[in-house]
């Protein structure tokens, strides 16, 4: 009865995260069998969200170059942002033992929840580079 629990809470934890996240990760998740293969799908996703957000803000920083009061504050923002995702996660999951607490899962829902984090940053600094560069330079 516990496996059958856990299997559907990871079925409905997968179908979630296939509405927000790649085509690479659905077609992934989709093949996944067992546990570790769904966290490497995760792993992988997050890996990619981080990719672009690193492409994303490498972009922004390029539109602004030429005025270092932006690049400053842009700079501080990301690295706030960086210690605010941090805290974020473990406050999610303040436990010291987290195997223990939160299963064999909990890496999986570390990416999913990293990758969900990043693509809020991408959005937030496309948003500073319109507000930046109105007439889409």
């Amino acid at each position: 009865m516990r496996i059958c629990v856990y299997l559907l809470s990871v079925c409905f934890l997968s179908s979630l995260c296939n509405a927000q996240y790649s085509p690479q990760y659905d077609e992934c998740s989709k093949n996944a069998m067992a546990q570790h293969e769904m966290h490497v799908c995760a792993n992988e996703e997050a890996i990619r969200v981080d990719s672009e957000l690193n492409r994303v803000y490498k972009l922004l920083l390029s539109k602004i170059r030429g005025n270092p009061l932006a690049t400053a504050k842009i700079k501080a923002a990301q690295k706030a942002w960086i210690r605010y995702r941090d805290a974020y996660i473990q406050a999610m999951y303040p436990e010291n033992d987290k195997q223990a607490k939160y299963g064999s899962i909990f890496p999986m829902e570390v990416d999913l929840l990293a990758a969900k984090l990043s693509r809020q940053q991408i959005e937030a600094l496309k948003d500073i580079q319109r507000h930046n560069n109105p007439d889409g330079n």
